[in-house]
């Protein structure tokens, strides 16, 4: 078999050019493409409401929110990655329309077939990024929060947050509270 098998490779500006004229959503690692997973209606509105407390929260301020179809530039594994929600103060970001590098505040919404990977290898690889200060990972269907922050002395800290219970975003400055951040979102089925 050999290289026969192998999946072709592309470099990052062959992945930007080809990427912008896809109807599907792809994330680059490493010269490989992989087509993004569809979110069902839990997924969608949970990132919708992270989204609107920030948006509403940083109005005004030089940090911008961004949702879903904003590219993150992973140099450090070379990597583009599609965030559900991420947040960027920085000048550089600002100047680029099209791929942001440096965010404070990244946020996956986690679904059956992506929890293994953004709790593992993508959280790897944003981790690598120096402005990163929190990763959240909110499930819906538990309800639950794992919010990593990143400490003075460079350790990531675990603080998780039950269904009931707000989820404090030192980042960008915001508590949020469980009932905006599980608007209109069915709640786990009972067991």
């Amino acid at each position: 078999m050999g290289d026969a098998a192998a999946k072709p490779r592309m470099s990052a500006e062959d992945f930007l050019a080809w990427d912008a004229h896809e109807s599907v959503k792809h994330e680059f690692v490493g010269g490989e493409v992989f087509a993004m997973a569809d979110a069902d209606e839990r997924h969608v509105t949970t990132a919708g409401n992270v989204y609107a407390a920030l948006r509403a929260h940083l109005r005004g301020t030089p940090c911008r929110t961004f949702i879903t179809d904003m590219k993150l530039r992973v140099e450090a594994v070379d990597a583009f990655f599609y965030p559900d929600v991420m947040v960027t103060c920085s000048a550089a970001d600002a100047a680029d329309p099209l791929v942001k590098r440096e965010p404070a505040l990244v946020v996956e919404v986690l679904s059956a077939s992506t929890a293994a990977f953004d709790r593992g290898d993508k959280f790897a690889a944003y981790r690598t990024l120096p402005t990163l200060r929190e990763y959240l990972l909110a499930d819906p269907a538990t309800r639950r929060c794992d919010l990593y922050r990143k400490g003075d002395d460079g350790l990531w800290v675990l603080h998780p947050s039950a269904p009931d219970e707000p989820v404090v975003l030192a980042s960008v400055g915001l508590t949020l509270g469980a009932d905006p951040l599980w608007a209109e979102v069915e709640p786990p089925a009972a067991r």
